[in-house]
């Protein structure tokens, strides 16, 4: 973190790798997000390149948070989402330090970035105790929260209901590839609510996504118990919750 209170975040996904510094103090992007196409093949070295330009361009020379479609663990990538396979096993912090002249970095999955920065600055900051966020989008990533403190790595669109994985059932990919209307959609996002919310009784629901745009369409339509708010900040979430995630040393 500088002393002004900023801190540098970056979001990798499938078609864009973007990044601004951040206001700590408010949640405010400093100036406009610098973005980059996602090279193709998204290998590690392709994205890693990727990311010093993107860091040259904004000529920021602190430490970075980065967020990953993967899952992350002691800075290694486990899994990869619209990214290349190459990434599976990648040690990504390294990588990414190479890449930026050794400086420090941090690299956690995607949902939990913007779960951090929901939690914070955006749609649950009134709520205490357990915040659950859902990103619905090609499937459904989720991040969980106890009083601001960050349990990475959920994997809850992977939770199976009667069978079949909560994303193959209610991500906003299906809606589109079966036609349903937004009354059909949410009747299967409240079946993954209800079974989710069963299982951590969170305090409220933040959706993410694009289709949270259209949230006033399906949001009144759901049948679960659980106050759910859709996500505030957007495009930027990604980049805000790395930004939290140097700033505060969150190392998944």
């Amino acid at each position: 973190m500088s002393a002004r209170g900023h801190a540098f975040g970056i979001d990798i996904g499938g078609s864009g790798v973007k990044g601004a510094v951040v206001d700590l103090a408010t949640g405010d992007l400093v100036h406009k997000r610098i973005k980059i196409a996602t090279p193709q093949p998204s290998t590690p070295n392709a994205v890693a390149g990727a990311v010093a330009e993107l860091v040259a361009t904004a000529k920021w020379h602190g430490p970075v948070g980065i967020t990953l479609p993967a899952v992350v663990l002691s800075g290694l990538a486990r899994t990869a989402a619209n990214i290349d396979n190459s990434w599976i096993g990648t040690d990504a912090r390294a990588m990414f330090s190479a890449a930026l002249g050794g400086r420090d970095v941090t690299v956690l999955n995607d949902a939990d970035a913007a779960g951090l920065a929901e939690d914070r600055y955006g749609a649950a900051k009134a709520f205490a105790g357990l915040v659950m966020m859902l990103t619905f989008g090609t499937g459904i990533g989720s991040a969980l929260l106890y009083h601001g403190t960050l349990v990475p790595n959920t994997e809850l669109g992977h939770v199976e209901i009667d069978g079949m994985k909560c994303e193959h059932r209610a991500a906003a990919s299906i809606k589109e590839r079966e036609g349903m209307s937004y009354e059909q959609w949410a009747a299967e996002v409240s079946t993954v609510l209800i079974e989710l919310e069963n299982l951590f009784w969170p305090n409220v629901i933040v959706a993410g996504g694009g289709i949270s745009r259209d949230a006033d369409q399906w949001i009144p339509l759901l049948t679960n118990r659980t106050t759910v708010l859709p996500a505030h900040l957007k495009n930027a979430a990604g980049i805000v919750g790395a930004a939290m995630a140097i700033n505060g040393g969150i190392t998944p």
